[in-house]
């Protein structure tokens, strides 16, 4: 049986608001000194990239209405698999620049598939 596509965009919004929360309050200081919220947070990321790459194999039309949606997934191979180093600042940086815009592209998406 086939997954939901809403199921894959339910996982990236669930991941992108869990890593909100455990940044926020949050300054690049704090998030670099606290290796529990890094961890966290990659987790997450990872869990997000894979749920998009997934969504990108079932439903391609979907898929395509995510911004970047390549560049997170390539990000959360270089998370998993170390391809290239991954600097907490680089992570930071994508918590507060990319995830917010990402969250309201998912949200967009399952309000128009309900």
């Amino acid at each position: 049986m086939q997954r939901d596509p809403r199921a894959f965009l339910w996982d990236v919004r669930d991941s992108a608001l869990a890593i909100q929360s455990f940044t926020g309050g949050m300054d690049v200081t704090a998030y670099e000194g606290n290796a529990m919220a890094q961890a966290a947070v990659e987790r997450k990321f990872e869990i997000i990239g894979e749920a998009l790459n997934q969504l990108s194999k079932l439903d391609a039309a979907i898929a395509a209405r995510i911004p970047d949606l390549p560049q997170i997934v390539a990000f959360r191979n270089q998370l998993i698999h170390g391809y290239a180093t991954v600097s907490v600042g680089t992570v930071w940086n994508i918590t507060r620049s990319a995830l917010p815009a990402l969250l309201d592209s998912v949200q967009v998406l399952l309000d128009e598939l309900g």
